[in-house]
């Protein structure tokens, strides 16, 4: 278990004083149409709602030309907000600036890389390093921040919406972009041997010279994806900074995503009070455990940020969405499901996109609280009524935390890298879901998880497992052999330690830097084509008492131990018998290397063996049915134990301890029946 986190600072007491439910409300949309704006607050107050994101695409109509403000609107709704016992999570307008804007001051556009300036359309189409650009947001939240620091309403600031690491290949851009690079590196030298820039003759003599089109590149193409999200933070800092000044009572934050989006969120992190993030997972397309596996991943990885430190779910769908490929209908229950599970992960509250569905535009189709064709008399706004009474009822989680004594290692810029990799088999996208096959296994199983990254400490956790960490830095390398040193166990796959944080191949051969702690060095990777696979066989006798047999696909490394212990080999191949599997001392702790890919079975019997001789126990000791969670989290004096079933069949689990319906104050029985879709939240004075 972690050690635990610094205590809350002042600004965040009252965000942590419970559980909060609330949506997107685009009041400004209606303010012509009779009577909406007061069923609205009527329908929120019916729904349990205490927290509505407001104006985040509100500029046209904040600021209807250059220079005139009308924030008469806002004041009404701030002021109804107030009036209804509601409060605002307040954003800054920048994600959809104004035409006007646009026609006025068209340096402010993005410039796409063919050198063409882009149209005015969409949103986060506007160039990060326009003056003009910086200074317009600049004046715009200056008088957002002026005029309602002391409102009763301000919960939160929202700034933008869902920023992107989106390029910008203007003048201003690109000289920026050199000026980091020569804080980066300095001299044209350093960087041209950061870049082996010798290959293909790519040798620079001058900054001038440096386009960040060439892909064949990687440390170019590296620093471009790091600079354009060192970019967003810088932007960001830019758009708060009246925020800070005037309302320093006030915490800020601004809604993630998953980590797809060229940003690298372990930095952003530290620029927000608190993590907020954005889920919407395809509920009834796949197996839905997985997808509940998935989600719950991305829950801890974001709760991961800021080194344990509750989030805030501030947006979810409450029903369908209308950008995915497919979106299904949430089965009845499961709106309650997926919000409850977001709690049990570390969530502050459940907050939808979108209250209000729209008449027109990109998003009238998206699912809402109140659709085109009812309000309080649907399925879907009973059922986010439930929601909110549910968290009405628990407010000492909002500050409740997790402990976990499993760790899984995850690095944007390592997923960076291997994008850009040209590997004997493309590699791209294979990180996240990599991560994510090794953080199910537990899920499965209720041993909660961290998700930690640069710079989160490892001292407390009993196992670390880092996959595929391609780009392997020396003081990430450093810190992992000084944890295992400790006493720590480390596990690491395929694909580790081959680069460093130039994409250039360390020297001394893989896996340096991490060679001793492993005890092994790579001599060849072997890969698998669709429809082909190799097998792994464990060795007698080995120290874990593995007995599984694997089919393996994807990868296949060929290591040579130096000091470690065989634990399986494969069977297959021309390089049958060679480790597959190695188990090294080092120090205090031990490492562990898989050097191949195998199926769900054989990683679940590895970490189910792992797991045991490190006395890593679930949090409920009786088999968990498939489909079902099962998580913990601590607040004050209690544990609450939240059992839920991501399936269409009953479930019934066996509780090992005496525990009562968080509800009702009842004995729970031993044998918990779980109905599907089903939810039962336990509680237990420690």
């Amino acid at each position: 278990m972690r050690p635990e986190a610094q205590p809350l600072t002042a600004n965040m007491t009252t965000l942590f004083s419970r559980l909060w439910h609330g949506a997107d409300y685009n009041y400004e949309q209606w303010l012509d149409a009779p009577g909406v704006h007061a069923e609205d607050f009527r329908l929120m107050n019916a729904a349990g709602c205490t927290a509505m994101s407001v104006g985040i695409f509100s500029w046209a109509k904040l600021e209807p030309a250059d220079g005139e403000y009308d924030f008469g609107w806002l004041d009404r709704l701030m002021d109804s907000l107030a009036e209804h016992r509601v409060r605002a999570i307040l954003a800054t307008p920048s994600a959809a600036h104004p035409a006007w804007l646009s026609r006025k001051y068209p340096e402010v556009l993005r410039t796409h890389r063919d050198g063409r300036r882009g149209p005015h359309r969409g949103r986060q189409n506007f160039c990060r390093t326009s003056p003009v650009f910086r200074q317009k947001c600049l004046d715009i939240n200056t008088r957002l921040a002026e005029r309602y620091a002391a409102h009763p309403a301000l919960l939160l600031w929202h700034v933008s919406n869902e920023y992107g690491g989106e390029a910008c290949y203007c003048p201003s851009c690109l000289e920026d972009f050199r000026r980091w690079l020569w804080e980066r590196y300095r001299t044209i030298d350093r960087l041209n041997d950061a870049y082996w820039a010798t290959f293909w003759s790519h040798r620079y003599t001058d900054w001038e010279e440096i386009e960040p089109v060439d892909i064949s590149m990687h440390g170019l193409m590296l620093d471009w994806q790091r600079y354009n999200s060192d970019q967003v933070i810088d932007f960001y800092r830019a758009e708060i900074a009246p925020l800070r000044e005037l309302t320093p009572e006030i915490p800020i934050t601004t809604n993630f995503m998953r980590p797809l989006v060229g940003l690298d969120y372990w930095k952003f992190a530290r620029e927000v009070d608190i993590i907020s993030w954005d889920s919407y997972p395809e509920w009834h397309i796949h197996d839905d455990a997985d997808t509940a596996a998935m989600t719950g991943f991305y829950h801890d990885l974001h709760r991961g940020y800021k080194g344990g430190q509750p989030f805030y779910l501030i947006e979810t769908s409450p029903s369908v969405t209308n950008w995915q490929a497919l979106s299904r209908l949430k089965r009845p229950g499961l709106l309650k499901l997926a919000s409850m599970q977001a709690i049990a992960h570390g969530s502050v509250g459940v907050n939808y996109f979108q209250w209000r569905q729209s008449r027109g535009g990109e998003e009238k189709f998206h699912g809402a609280v109140v659709a085109h064709r009812g309000a309080d008399s649907s399925r879907v706004f009973g059922e986010v009524a439930e929601v909110g009474g549910l968290l009405g009822r628990f407010p000492e989680l909002s500050a409740g935390r997790r402990t976990a004594e499993v760790a899984i290692y995850f690095d944007i810029e390592n997923q960076w890298a291997l994008d850009l990799a040209r590997l004997p088999r493309n590699a791209t996208g294979e990180y996240q879901q990599t991560c994510i096959q090794h953080y199910t296994q537990f899920w499965r199983r209720g041993i909660p998880v961290d998700i930690v990254g640069p710079g989160i400490p490892l001292e407390g956790y009993r196992l670390v497992i880092a996959p595929m960490l391609y780009m392997l830095t020396e003081p990430v390398a450093a810190q992992f052999a000084a944890y295992t040193a400790a006493g720590g166990t480390l596990a690491t796959t395929y694909l580790t330690g081959l680069v460093d944080e130039s994409d250039l191949v360390h020297r001394g051969g893989y896996p340096a830097p991490l060679g001793d702690v492993l005890g092994i060095a790579l001599r060849e990777m072997d890969t698998f084509g669709v429809h082909q696979s190799g097998t792994l066989a464990p060795v007698a006798g080995n120290s874990l008492g593995l007995h599984l047999h694997a089919r393996l696909e994807h990868y296949a490394e060929i290591v040579a131990p130096t000091t470690a212990e065989v634990l399986a080999a494969y069977a297959s191949e021309f390089y049958a018998g060679s480790p597959a599997l190695t188990g090294n001392v080092y120090g205090q702790g031990r490492a562990y290397h898989l050097a191949a890919r195998p199926d769900e079975a054989f990683l679940d019997h590895f970490y189910q063996k792992l797991a045991a001789s490190l006395a890593i126990r679930p949090v409920l000791s009786s088999p968990i049915p498939h489909g079902v969670s099962v998580q913990a989290r601590e607040a004050g004096s209690a544990r609450f134990l939240f059992l839920m079933n991501f399936s269409d069949s009953p479930h019934s689990l066996t509780l090992d301890a005496a525990w009562q319906d968080a509800l009702t104050g009842a004995p729970a029985p031993s044998a918990c029946q779980l109905e599907p879709w089903g939810l039962r939240i336990l509680r237990m004075e420690k």
